[in-house]
C-alpha cells in the first residue's frame, strides 16, 4: 500500500497527521531519555547506550520533519507537546518499575518490639542502634530495602509506632542483605514491560 502524493500535499496530513506523528515521536524519544536519565541514578547502566541510540534517532527524524515544515505552527505545537507528555510517561513508567533500592531511617522513644518483630516477619533486614533525642534515649532503626517494598514499611511504622520520625532515602549499591525475596538481575525489572508483568 502507497501514500499518494496528493495525501501527503492535502491539509488533512500537513495540519492533523504530520503533527501527530511529530508529537508521537517526541513523546517516545523523551519517554527513552527520561528512563536513560533515572536507570543511570539507579545504577543500572548496560541498558543505557541502546536506550540512547533510539533516542537519538527518534529526535532526528522529529527534528527533521519540524524544521522542513518551519511554516507549520501545528508542528512546533506537536513537538512541545510531545516534550511534556514524554516527561510526563517516563516518570510514570519509572513510578510503575520502582527500580532501585531504599534505606528507611526509623528514630522513635516508643516501644518497638512489635515493629522490629513484624518486619523480621517480613523477611526485612533490621539494624536497631541506641540513641539520646531532643527528648531522651530513643531508637534508631536501619533497613535497606527495594522500592517496591517502601509502602509495607510505611504502613506497619503507622501501625506498630505511629509517631516515629523516620526517612527514606535513595541508595545507588548495595552490597549482601537481608531483603524480602531473592535477589534479582539488574534487567529482572523488562518483566514489568510484558503483558501480565508483575512487581512481585
Amino acid at each position: 500500500m502507497t501514500i499518494s502524493t496528493e495525501f501527503l500535499q492535502s491539509d488533512l496530513f500537513n495540519w492533523v497527521v504530520l503533527p501527530l506523528l511529530i508529537f508521537i515521536a517526541r513523546t517516545c524519544d523523551v519517554t527513552l531519555a527520561t528512563l536513560r536519565n533515572i536507570f543511570i541514578a539507579r545504577n543500572i547502566k548496560k541498558i543505557v547506550p541502546l536506550l540512547g541510540f533510539f533516542e537519538v534517532l527518534i529526535w532526528l527524524v522529529a527534528v527533521s520533519q519540524t524544521i522542513n515544515n518551519l511554516h507549520n505552527i501545528a508542528c512546533y505545537i506537536g513537538f512541545a507537546g510531545g516534550y511534556s507528555m514524554g516527561i510526563f510517561v517516563g516518570i510514570t513508567i519509572e513510578g510503575k518499575l520502582a527500580l532501585g533500592k531504599q534505606v528507611v531511617r526509623i528514630i522513635t522513644n516508643q516501644d518497638t518490639t512489635s515493629l522490629i518483630a513484624a518486619m523480621s516477619e517480613a523477611n526485612m533486614g533490621v539494624t536497631i542502634l541506641d540513641g539520646n533525642g531532643a527528648k531522651g534515649p530513643v531508637k534508631v532503626i536501619f533497613t535497606t530495602l527495594k522500592r517496591r517494598d517502601v509502602q509495607l514499611v510505611d504502613q506497619l511504622i503507622n501501625k506498630h509506632t505511629p509517631n516515629a520520625f523516620y526517612t527514606i532515602e535513595d541508595i545507588r549499591n548495595s552490597n549482601q542483605g537481608v531483603f524480602r525475596e531473592k535477589q534479582e538481575s539488574k534487567f529482572s525489572f523488562l518483566r514489568m514491560l510484558l503483558p501480565g508483568g508483575s512487581a512481585a
